[in-house]
């Protein structure tokens, strides 16, 4: 995370030299490291309910954070919010701490140790 917003607009220098690529590209490298704390424990959260064999919950899980969620919000920043880009690359990291807080949730509710494998 630290990586990314530090040293971003270094990163993003080596794969493009079109300066409004790398103005778009920094900028949603800023925003989406914002989100990797979440991304990654709630990753963690949602691969144990596979490891414990319940695969159902992450898959409703993932199905809800992105297709239900991640996708329209992404879609009504830039639209209807008018916010472009900026919109989408804001909804990644929002998914993914939705994501990371209801896996905690349903982790911590331990259903997922009933499942018989």
């Amino acid at each position: 995370m630290l990586v990314s917003y530090v040293f971003g607009s270094t990163i993003i220098g080596f794969f493009t030299d079109d300066p409004l690529v790398q103005q778009i590209a920094v900028q949603a490298t800023y925003i989406m490291s914002l989100g990797y704390i979440f991304y990654g424990i709630g990753m963690v959260l949602v691969n144990a309910f596979n490891g414990a064999g319940d695969t159902w919950t992450p898959t409703w899980i993932n199905f809800f954070g992105f297709w239900l969620f991640q996708i329209p919000l992404a879609y009504l920043l830039a639209k209807y919010f008018e916010l472009g880009p900026t919109g989408v690359f804001i909804a990644v990291p929002v998914a993914e701490t939705a994501i990371c807080i209801v896996s905690y949730f349903v982790f911590r509710k331990g259903r997922w140790k009933t499942i018989e494998v």
